[in-house]
């Protein structure tokens, strides 16, 4: 997963942000720095998955605020935070505010990259689960109305008979859509077809 995986380091230090670059590109990473937060979003880097380490304190906009600001973004990043002796109660508040670990300074190479490694195992399985709903959110958007009434049945576990009455069509005709909505949504199974369903408010 490492040679896949980018990480980006956001350290106004220079000589530190080149050291943990040397770090992780010597540990088979593929790695970018920033000097500043706002560098790095002008970059547009945190539209792809990936593993994001920062530096608690950055000139400008902080490394709290990096985050907060990513997740008001409607993104999940993989956030691991640099701190200092006197930041860690920021690191803390990283933590509640889903950072995956904070390593503190001078920081031990092998438990930086151990936790690294953590952030990329999370940021690819973020990505995996939005991809995911994202194409259940396609295969919906694809179903007519009478469907999409008649999904919302099935989800909440009314069998044909319950679900005709309701809509006030025959339970042949349930049938027919019920069939068609498998279809389109990719399900063999009812089960397969209800968690399909229930996966795009993951």
């Amino acid at each position: 997963m490492a040679e896949e995986s980018v990480v980006y380091v956001v350290e106004d230090d220079a000589a530190m942000r080149d050291a943990i670059l040397l770090l992780l590109r010597s540990a088979g990473f593929r790695a970018c720095g920033y000097p500043s937060a706002e560098a790095f979003l002008s970059s547009k880097a945190y539209c792809r998955p990936a593993c994001l380490l920062a530096d608690v304190r950055l000139p400008g906009m902080d490394g709290l605020a990096l985050h907060r600001h990513l997740i008001s973004l409607g993104v999940e990043p993989a956030v691991v935070m640099i701190t200092g002796h006197g930041d860690i109660p920021m690191a803390v508040a990283a933590l509640k505010a889903g950072a995956v670990d904070f390593v503190g300074k001078p920081f031990d190479p092998a438990v930086l990259l151990d936790s690294v490694r953590a952030a990329i195992r999370q940021a690819d399985e973020t990505w995996q689960r939005k991809t995911a709903a994202a194409e259940v959110q396609s295969r919906l958007n694809t179903l007519t109305p009478r469907e999409t009434a008649i999904l919302e049945h099935l989800v909440e576990g009314h069998p044909n008979k319950v679900i005709a009455a309701k809509l006030g069509i025959s339970i042949r005709t349930t049938e027919h859509h019920r069939a068609h909505i498998m279809e389109k949504m990719g399900a063999r199974t009812l089960s397969q077809l209800i968690k399909k369903a229930l996966r795009r408010t993951d």
